[in-house]
């Protein structure tokens, strides 16, 4: 970059994301046996910027808080702390004020199971009208159907296929639905929340390749989760590994797949059959997730971390930059491995 040029600004950028629920007993429980109240700190300080037209994938263990961070982004959960920059403006402000439907048009979700996600009772064309009809977008009957019939046909379904409910799909096909409606506001960002882990691998590779035709067409950011590292490979530019809710290593994805720093990217990494080790003996994922309520004191890796010393297990790493890539590891910056 020249010294004239500016620094492009990300489109999206999320400060210190966190999200904490009561999973308290009932009241009165609590009191007759003396417990104190349960939290349970699903999201803990997550930051990440990403650049518009890129894609940023979070992966890790289920649990791990990837889902939860989703639901931020798209307004579903208000943070307990931090906030989410979109644009330049604070989305959690624009989502609660009274004018929320221009925020919300530009950033749209797509879930991770096409069959819960679409109302059974609902033609197609009902299913993927109702956000130009909730926003206002277009009004004329005819103008509306034609409207439906190109975005159908944008995800390679028929616009004949309008008339058809959503039991007469595949999973495929019923995600190619849940993705036509969430580009029917023309939104601009689409946190995409494991769109395809409930899909055959071949149907899985056409949904993919779907969404980066359409990456490319209409210049989309996505906000990629899954725990298929396969998939997160084929279609990230940058990659966020999270666990117990915070942010662990975040680099770009060749960096990230070619010299992994963290020891649970590692661990990930190892337990991926490749086509060339036929002979070699995979390491397994190590040890079990610790329980969200009761995490580790200092890193919560640690006891499932082969380079854990004393410092690791009393004090908490924090995301620091080293090297290009972002990492919360204290034996990386100590040098240790």
């Amino acid at each position: 970059m020249s010294a004239t040029t500016p620094a492009r600004t990300p489109l999206v950028q999320a400060h210190d994301l966190a999200k904490t629920f009561d999973v308290s007993a009932p009241w009165l429980n609590r009191v007759l046996e003396g417990k104190p109240r349960t939290l349970l700190h699903a999201v803990d300080g997550v930051s990440f910027e990403i650049e518009k037209g890129k894609t940023l994938a979070l992966v890790g263990e289920s649990g791990c808080g990837k889902s939860t961070v989703a639901r931020l982004l798209v307004g579903l959960y208000e943070p307990t702390r931090g906030g989410l920059t979109f644009d330049g403006q604070d989305a959690h402000a624009a989502f609660n004020s009274g004018n929320a439907k221009p925020m919300r048009r530009r950033i749209q979700m797509i879930f991770q199971d096409p069959y819960a996600s679409l109302n059974p009772r609902w033609l197609v064309e009902d299913i993927v009208a109702e956000p130009l009809r909730e926003h206002g977008l277009i009004t004329d009957k005819a103008v509306l159907q034609q409207r439906v019939g190109e975005l159908l046909q944008s995800v390679g379904l028929s616009a004949l296929d309008m008339v058809k409910y959503p039991h007469q799909f595949s999973g495929g096909q019923r995600q190619r639905i849940s993705i036509a409606r969430a580009l029917a506001t023309e939104p601009e960002f689409l946190v995409c929340d494991e769109p395809t882990s409930a899909l055959d691998v071949s149907v899985q590779a056409q949904v993919l390749n779907i969404m980066k035709d359409l990456q490319r067409q209409r210049h989309l950011t996505y906000l990629f989760i899954s725990h298929n590292l396969a998939v997160v490979r084929h279609v990230s530019d940058q990659v966020g590994v999270m666990y117990l809710g915070r942010l662990v290593e975040l680099a770009d994805k060749h960096t990230l797949f070619d010299t992994p720093r963290h020891p649970y990217t590692r661990m990930l990494l190892d337990a991926i059959p490749k086509m060339h080790d036929t002979g070699k003996a995979r390491n397994p994922v190590q040890g079990e997730v610790p329980n969200p309520l009761n995490p580790p004191s200092g890193c919560a890796f640690n006891p499932r971390c082969p380079h854990a010393n004393e410092r690791c297990r009393a004090e908490r790493p924090q995301l620091l930059g080293l090297g290009g890539i972002r990492i919360a590891c204290h034996a990386v910056q100590e040098g240790r491995i």
